[in-house]
């Protein structure tokens, strides 16, 4: 038994043995998990992937006379001005003013509130307009002005909810292509969407959250983040195997400072015929406290299943019945068997991207950058 008192210690002078997900399976497998367990003290995972359940609260300097904020747009894209005065909070969903959304079908959602995140963490400035409706202590009704980043007292990355245990993969049963989250569908099964960095997403290597909570201190959009919570739509209850999901499962709430982050982590997408979003990259140090702890970490994309879901009918109609189930190692592979035909496969995460977070996480580890966070509650 380890505890994260003790890997801090190493971590400080600098003899800490840190492993990404992807490296530890070999290490298990040479060494027997007891061994390993005792010998490596922080297994680092990653994901990068869009998550549209993220946004940002700014805080803006009050001008001179000051304003309460009634509504206010960047760059046409309106922000959330139900706060406090100067307070606002920009979606990653949102899309400008005037775009024409879905009216010529399918749409392209060139810019949204993901872009304009990306935009800010570059150092862009962009297009502030807030109108107000005038009190004694906040006078001023309008305000027109070029902002950046660097311009607010605050701006907080707040997702909640990021990071998805497991999820389903797409597929599309009608004769027409469809435009959805989970990317374009070709019709008559053409093809397969799945989103997950597998054997190296977070929440598969540590599957009951026994060193995940409240607290943990993980890599967000390039800076350093934390988590809050469990996310919305986070389940407990669901089937598993061999503790692994077999469905969409928990969810994380994440929060970090906007301002330490990077756009080569926080990049806006636009999703055609469906929307605008943000993609994130998130890393989270799992600390090798026990075998079993380990163990899970060790797990194989071969060793990760979800459920194939219909896009044409069953998931827009809430019924979601599985087709069927494939393993990531099958996705990876570029085509997975669906009855007897050969389904193209395409990701929407990153895994690229993923192992080179993971390993960014690594080396902040091992340089004594990053120290590891006790959760002080569960999720």
């Amino acid at each position: 038994m380890k505890t994260i008192a003790e890997i801090n210690k190493k971590i400080k002078q600098g003899k800490a043995v840190v492993v990404n997900a992807e490296e530890i399976i070999d290490i298990v497998e040479q060494k027997g998990s007891k061994k390993a367990a005792e010998e490596i003290d922080v297994v680092t995972t990653a994901t990068f992937a869009p998550m549209c359940s993220s946004g940002a609260f700014l805080n803006l300097k009050q001008p001179k006379p000051k304003i309460k904020i009634q509504k206010a747009w960047f760059n046409d894209i309106e922000l959330y001005a139900g706060l406090a005065a100067a307070d606002l909070y920009l979606g990653a969903a949102q899309l400008p003013e005037g775009d024409p959304l879905n009216k010529i079908y399918p749409g392209e959602f060139r810019y949204g509130g993901g872009h304009l995140i990306e935009d800010l963490v570059a150092g862009k400035e962009v297009t502030l307009r807030a109108i107000g409706y005038g009190t004694d202590c906040y006078p001023r009704r309008e305000l027109n002005q070029k902002v950046k980043l660097k311009d607010f007292n605050d701006a907080i990355l707040v997702s909640p909810r990021n990071c998805s245990q497991n999820y389903n993969a797409a597929v599309n049963l009608s004769s027409r292509t469809l435009y959805t989250y989970m990317g374009i569908l070709k019709p008559n099964l053409g093809n397969i969407a799945y989103c997950s960095a597998g054997q190296l997403s977070p929440l598969l290597n540590d599957p009951f959250c026994r060193t995940i909570g409240i607290g943990t201190r993980i890599f967000l959009g390039g800076g350093v983040g934390y988590i809050s919570g469990a996310g919305t739509q986070s389940k407990q209850n669901v089937k598993r195997r061999k503790g692994v999901p077999l469905s969409q499962a928990i969810t994380l709430r994440v929060s970090g400072d906007l301002k330490q982050m990077n756009k080569e982590w926080l990049r806006g997408a636009s999703f055609c015929g469906y929307g605008a979003t943000l993609i994130v990259g998130i890393g989270l140090p799992i600390p090798i406290l026990d075998e079993k702890v380990i163990k899970s970490t060790a797990i194989k994309d071969r060793d990760i299943c979800t459920q194939v879901i219909d896009y044409s009918r069953d998931y827009p109609y809430g019924e979601e019945k599985s087709l069927g189930e494939v393993n990531y190692e099958e996705l990876k592979s570029g085509s997975v068997v669906i009855g007897d035909k050969k389904v193209p496969s395409v990701s929407l995460s990153s895994y690229y991207k993923a192992k080179e977070i993971a390993n960014i996480l690594k080396s902040w580890i091992e340089d004594g950058k990053f120290f590891l966070a006790e959760a002080v509650e569960k999720i």
